[in-house]
């Protein structure tokens, strides 16, 4: 205990040493390093204490040391208990009148008047009974006076002695005071001990997280074999499995496969959207600053902010909140179609745009310029969707073929999934996906970026709705914060809203003036935006 107690002490006075080299205080820094060799509070010890002031400070006749020492103790122990200020203050002054006592025994008659000049109007305040005491030095014999007598004797010495060592003895094993700047070496290991608590604790959360996942996987697979007795069909399956991608040189465990599976439901379960009750807003707002049909829009990290792209290759920048800055509004040009959007799951700073060149530009919102332009393989022209991992510094990309078809779904063409490093803006890898994959259109990692889910034009999950009305369109969905709704896109002017849990139900969208083209929810809120080919993207807010 000791040792760790000089550790702190050394590390406060470090910090100290720092402070005053910071500031520039190099003089006082000199008067700090000369003033360790007498150590004001003589590390609390007693003994060392009454040294101090009956053997070095009264003495020598440095009183205003002596009344800086007194005052500093006060400071201490009134901290503790406040009911110890009059015992306090009668020790102070008992103190001082000895002082004054030494001197005239010495006949330093000076040193008394320099006490009462110097700080006669302080004792004053304190104590009216020092009005007698100013007349001391005047008097030819003060150990005689009647008043002044009992100071002089040998005996009041030994009882103010004894009564200091008792006091100081009592306050210092019953109040043991830490200095405040002692304190911060404790609150460092604290605070290192609490991370550490931290981490173990995020670990078995993040294990128990993936168990749960897990759980539900296998509890819908089961559910779906169960299905496909009632309504099978032929879907394809990507599943990605991500570990660590940061480094460039570590590998990366991918799996994927093919295998028949099924989509269950009657018609009349999955067909009537047309039917949903309008969904009930809280509030709602549109932006109109587009001249283009919208083809996709989302939400930043935070959800302050929405970035909305329209087929004449421009992005905009906006906030549907007035009490939110809008300093990081832009309008972004682009110079061909707009495929893909993605904010950075950590902050707001920074937006993915992926183009039908082959282009994904990164953009910082607060330079309000492209700081990264890439360029993918020219096989693959179309980056159909951008997803960033939410704890790596890491984004896929989904890139189509274009291969021309007689089908909506055919004109995309092949997938190719590419991972990048967002440190160095190089691609890390490519995923391997079997021979022939159909276009992949939609992204999406897993809480803690260890699986990223991929749905394709003849995905797990499949969209019912007319092709030939809507070929033009990449058809999206999106999840909302709680996984309770699904939100996607569709030909008509209303988006149906599906109740993931429970009882299959659902509620259709506000209606914009053209088909619905994007959707996506806020990351915290009960609020989605719907994007239509009317130009307009709008946001809505539902209770929860």
């Amino acid at each position: 205990m000791k040792n760790e107690g000089m550790e702190k002490m050394k590390f406060a006075e470090e910090l100290v040493r720092e402070f005053l080299v910071f500031r520039g205080f190099t003089n006082t820094l000199q008067s700090f390093e000369k003033e360790l060799a007498t150590d004001i509070g003589k590390g609390f010890q007693v003994d060392k204490i009454l040294d101090l002031i009956f053997s070095v400070y009264i003495p020598k006749f440095e009183a205003a040391k002596l009344i800086e020492l007194l005052s500093f103790f006060r400071n201490c122990f009134s901290y503790s208990d406040p009911n110890l200020i009059d015992v306090i203050s009668k020790l102070h002054q008992s103190i001082l009148r000895y002082y004054v006592v030494y001197a005239l025994k010495c006949g330093r008659k000076d040193a008394v008047l320099e006490l009462f000049r110097d700080f006669g109007n302080e004792l004053m305040r304190g104590d009216e009974s020092w009005t007698s005491w100013f007349a001391v030095p005047y008097f030819q014999n003060p150990h005689l006076e009647p008043q002044f007598r009992v100071y002089f004797s040998d005996e009041w010495f030994r009882t103010l002695h004894l009564s200091v060592r008792n006091f100081l003895s009592e306050m210092l094993n019953a109040y043991p005071r830490t200095p405040a700047l002692l304190k911060i070496g404790s609150e460092r290991d604290t605070v290192n001990r609490l991370k550490q608590e931290i981490k173990q604790l995020s670990l078995k959360l993040s294990q128990a997280q993936t168990l749960l996942e897990e759980t539900e996987a296998q509890i819908c697979l089961f559910r779906s074999s169960e299905a496909a007795s009632v309504a099978p069909s032929m879907t394809y399956e990507t599943h990605s499995s991500f570990n660590d991608h940061a480094d460039d040189n570590r590998s990366n465990d991918v799996g994927q496969g093919f295998k028949e599976n099924s989509v269950a439901g009657s018609s009349s379960d999955l067909h009537n959207e047309e039917d949903f009750p309008e969904v009930k807003t809280v509030f709602e707002d549109t932006f109109l600053g587009h001249t283009s049909p919208i083809n996709c829009s989302r939400f930043s990290a935070s959800g302050d902010n929405i970035a909305s792209a329209s087929v004449d290759g421009t992005v905009r920048i906006w906030t549907y909140d007035s009490s939110a800055p809008t300093s990081r509004n832009a309008t972004i040009y682009c110079g061909a179609e707009i495929m893909s959007l993605e904010w950075d799951c950590k902050s707001d700073r920074l937006l993915l745009i992926g183009t039908s060149d082959g282009g994904i530009k990164a953009w910082n919102v607060d330079a309000k310029r492209v700081v990264c332009d890439l360029n993918t393989s020219e096989a693959y022209p179309s980056i159909l969707d951008l997803k960033c991992s939410p704890v790596e510094p890491i984004f896929v990309s989904a890139a189509a073929s274009g291969r021309q078809g007689s089908g909506s779904s055919d004109s995309l063409g092949f997938a190719s999934l590419t991972v990048w490093n967002m440190r160095t803006w190089k691609a890390m890898t490519v995923l391997p996906l079997g021979k022939d994959p159909p276009a992949i259109t939609s992204l999406s990692f897993n809480h803690n970026g260890k699986l990223l889910a991929a749905a394709a034009t003849d995905g797990l999950i499949h969209m019912f709705c007319n092709l030939e009305n809507s070929s033009q369109w990449r058809h999206q969905m999106a999840l909302d914060s709680e996984g309770r709704r699904l939100l996607v896109t569709c030909s008509s002017e209303r988006a149906p809203i599906y109740q993931v849990r429970g009882r299959m139900s659902g509620m259709r969208s506000l209606a914009h003036k053209g088909s619905i083209t994007t959707v996506d929810w806020h990351p915290h809120l009960p609020i989605f935006l719907t994007g239509s080919s009317d130009h307009a993207v709008r946001v809505s807010s539902i209770s929860s």
